[in-house]
């Protein structure tokens, strides 16, 4: 078994890396070609601050309409997709509790209703809306909560997984809790489900965890109308022949050593760790064939093994990916740290034949990522072939190979914190195109595994070497970080990382949000500190920084100038002359307490006299959320900026670059009376259309900028360490100014 998993995922993630070849593309990739706001498919009256989501996920028999449960407004939503590229909302229908799947068979969607008053008395209902009216023409009992919905290949059988689900507060979320679950199906004729041909499938006795109160949580059909149903929380598999509804099969989901893992929530990921007998909890279950099927291994209770299984349908084991998924997240900077306990956590998974080619799509939760494998066969590993971004925390997944399309629905809602809302993803299959995503990957550490990385928020580039980049993690990790980037490699490649250190040990403490390379070697870096901080207050932070990464000197404000500090510091700097002439400039990323509104503050720090000076930065005016500066970067005569406001998706509107000459410009002295310059600044470049390029939403935080020696420049956002975020880092080169 360890030899399948190496032979299908290894080799393909050294491709990806660039290590030991071109990164590896498949012939025909899916590249994201439309985002829909599901906030813009709210009915007339509705509250647009509460929480909307788009769950699970459906689409009509023409293929032109997606349809997604929204269980928060007990809705389900309509999304026009006549032009994939360009979703539209077409509206919502409004149900007597919760959706959770939805089917369409003909001209009707049958919808999966909970209307539990708690998890001790649960019930639920089918809903049957017709497409055209778009009304609730009828409901069908089911006797308990329903959640996962399917049909039959041939049309032949309805089938709903009623898991009356646990109550997590109650003996600390463990099971038995009752009522048990159970297996309920109908047959379907003449296009329409038979109410009366109802029936129920007991599923008690079966799993050794908890056999009394089975938690059916997702099932899918072959052709041969056999249902395969996962028991989450029992870790058990059952195997169903609807025709005569009797047991066929039924086995644990069996546990995974895992090797190679990060085990701790410390802010650094460390993948020495490792897990012995971890449960597979397996959520989504999907056929291959006839005889296997694919397991997402979510966890729920005690598991959860941070990927993907296949067994074939007497319980043999075929393959498992182990870690290979979550080293990928690593490479990519996706990786969740901050949600450590079950990593990247796998939930979502969808299997369809796209041309000739049988294909295998899992979803990390965690890591907010797709992962397309092709099928090789039985006793074959699956072939990797790529990720998909999307949304933050995709779960539904559903494949439209007539229109050459793949769709996620992602749940999360994070407008409250100034986030993006739950998102519909399209990806195209385009054949002889390249895959858009990742836009930057790492290669192997010394110690064979990838080099972790996320959170970028800073770039310099090497004075001397064309393509080679450096950059700084932020304070997303307990570890302050300069990373190396070869930006001559695509996707570009961090191919190096050294911690900063003092006195031999890891620095602490450090906010890393700028990075310059001083003319005589090594570097300049600015800290980021939040004197407003209630728990422990932290200081801005010029340090000098030696070639190892060795801390040689701390500068801090002079007092006075400190205490004028908001918890918006110093987000950049750049350096200007050599020798006596060394200027290092920071930018300070919005006004502090001294300041005119609307004007940040440029300071200069001269090492040779440790004089300090500074000059005033205009800020954009804008309608909604603020506008402060990311970046600074030298640039002829000046200095080039990132100014941009911290607004995500449709509402952002000002990320772009600024020019702001020195010459003839004297900073005024700290503490002294005379007024400082205010710089003149004209707008370099629009990021929004490149920001906008990808087809997902417009991330935040556009935070780092740099030209290389041969002149050519680049940009490339934070991620915030996939706290708050899809995870996903945009590496956007931009040529020569």
């Amino acid at each position: 078994m360890r030899a399948i998993l190496l032979a299908g995922v290894s080799a393909a993630v050294l491709a990806l890396a660039g290590v030991g070849g071109p990164a590896l593309a498949a012939d025909a990739p899916f590249n994201r070609i439309g985002t829909f706001n599901v906030i813009d498919n709210l009915p007339a009256g509705a509250d647009p601050a509460k929480s909307t989501a788009a769950e699970i996920i459906t689409f009509t028999e023409d293929g032109n309409t997606l349809i997604y449960s929204d269980s928060p407004g007990k809705r389900i939503g309509f999304i026009d997709i006549t032009d994939p590229a360009a979703p539209k909302a077409a509206g919502i229908v409004a149900l007597d509790g919760e959706p959770t799947t939805t089917v369409v068979i003909g001209s009707k969607a049958y919808v999966g209703v909970n209307t539990s008053e708690s998890k001790s008395n649960p019930s639920g209902h089918l809903a049957v809306v017709d497409l055209a009216t778009r009304k609730v023409e009828d409901k069908v009992d089911l006797g308990g909560q329903p959640d996962s919905i399917t049909k039959s290949p041939d049309g032949s059988y309805l089938a709903i997984a009623i898991e009356n689900e646990r109550d997590e507060e109650v003996n600390d979320g463990a099971i038995p809790q009752m009522p048990a679950g159970n297996l309920t199906y109908f047959e379907v004729k003449n296009g329409r489900v038979v109410d009366e041909s109802k029936k129920v499938v007991d599923l008690t006795g079966l799993a050794a965890v908890a056999p009394e109160d089975p938690e059916p949580e997702y099932l899918d059909i072959n052709s041969r109308n056999e249902a395969v149903v996962t028991l989450q929380e029992n870790n058990h598999i059952v195997v169903v022949d609807l025709p005569t509804g009797k047991v066929t099969a039924h086995f644990s989901a069996g546990t995974v050593d895992l090797d190679h893992i990060d085990t701790k929530k410390d802010g650094v990921i460390d993948l020495s760790g490792s897990a012995k007998g971890v449960a597979r909890e397996p959520d989504t279950v999907q056929w291959i064939d006839d005889e296997r099927f694919v397991i997402a291994n979510e966890g729920d209770w005690k598991g959860g093994t941070r990927g993907f299984s296949i067994f074939d349908k007497t319980g043999k084991l075929v393959f498992e990916s182990g870690a290979a998924p979550e080293h990928l997240a690593v490479r990519l900077g996706h990786y969740p740290e901050k949600r450590n306990k079950k990593g990247i956590e796998m939930e979502g998974a969808e299997v369809a034949t796209f041309g000739e080619d049988r294909l295998i799509f899992v979803a990390s939760e965690r890591g907010s990522l797709v992962f397309v494998y092709r099928d090789k066969g039985p006793g074959a590993a699956p072939e990797f072939l790529q990720v998909l971004p999307g949304g933050v925390g995709p779960e539904g997944l559903i494949a439209l190979p007539k229109r050459e399309l793949f769709v996620t629905a992602a749940e999360t809602d994070l407008r409250e914190d100034g986030g993006i809302g739950s998102v519909v993803t399209l990806y195209q299959r385009q054949p002889g195109a390249k895959p858009a995503y990742p836009t930057i990957v790492s290669a192997d550490g010394p110690d064979g595994l990838p080099i972790w990385w996320s959170a970028l928020s800073g770039f310099a580039a090497d004075p001397k070497q064309p393509g080679t980049l450096y950059a700084v993690t932020d304070s997303a990790y307990a570890q302050a970080r300069i990373l190396t980037v070869d930006a001559t490699a695509t996707p570009a490649k961090i191919v190096a990382a050294k911690v900063l250190t003092k006195g031999g040990e890891p620095a602490k403490g450090l906010d890393l949000e700028g990075i310059a390379v001083r003319p005589e070697g090594g570097f300049w870096a600015v800290s980021e500190g939040n004197p407003e901080k209630k728990e422990k207050a932290t200081q801005n932070l010029l340090l000098r920084v030696d070639a190892d990464g060795a801390v040689a000197e701390e500068i801090a404000l002079p007092e006075a100038l400190a205490a004028q500090a908001t918890r918006f510091g110093f987000e950049g700097v750049a350096v200007i002359g050599s020798g006596a002439e060394e200027t290092a400039w920071i930018a300070v990323q919005r006004e502090w307490k001294d300041d005119p509104k609307g004007f940040a503050k440029l300071i200069a720090y001269k090492p040779a006299t440790k004089s300090w000076g500074y000059v005033r930065y205009p800020l954009a005016k804008i309608e909604k959320g603020w506008v402060g500066l990311s970046e600074l970067t030298p640039y002829k005569d000046g200095l080039i900026a990132i100014e941009r406001d911290n607004l995500v998706g449709p509402e952002a509107k000002l990320k772009k670059l600024t020019f702001v000459s020195l010459k003839d410009v004297t900073p005024a002295p700290l503490g002294s009376e005379a007024a400082p310059p205010v710089l003149a600044k004209t707008e370099v470049k629009d990021l929004l259309p490149l920001l906008q390029a990808p087809h997902g939403y417009v991330l935040d935080k556009v935070e780092s900028f740099a030209i290389d020696a041969a002149g050519n420049a680049f940009i490339v956002t934070d991620n915030d360490g996939v706290d708050g975020s899809n995870g996903e880092t945009q590496f956007i080169p931009l040529g020569k100014l």
